[in-house]
């Protein structure tokens, strides 16, 4: 009965960094501004918090 909150919070995190980076991707290789207004620094930050998202809920996951 507890490892229910855990699956659903690391698919949560799992699914939020993947999208996150698939996003990032996208825009980059084609060209187009990740945010609206932002500079490089909005870059780095999407990708950083896309790949810490990812492996916080991958490592969840395995953790179950």
């Amino acid at each position: 009965m507890d490892t229910a909150p855990a699956v659903f919070a690391g698919t949560v995190f799992a699914l939020f960094g993947a999208g996150l980076l698939l996003w990032t991707v996208t825009r980059i290789t084609r060209r187009v501004p990740v945010t609206e207004g932002g500079g490089p620094t909005a870059t780095v930050l999407s990708v950083l918090f896309g790949a810490v998202s990812l492996l916080v809920g991958v490592w969840s996951l395995l953790r179950i």
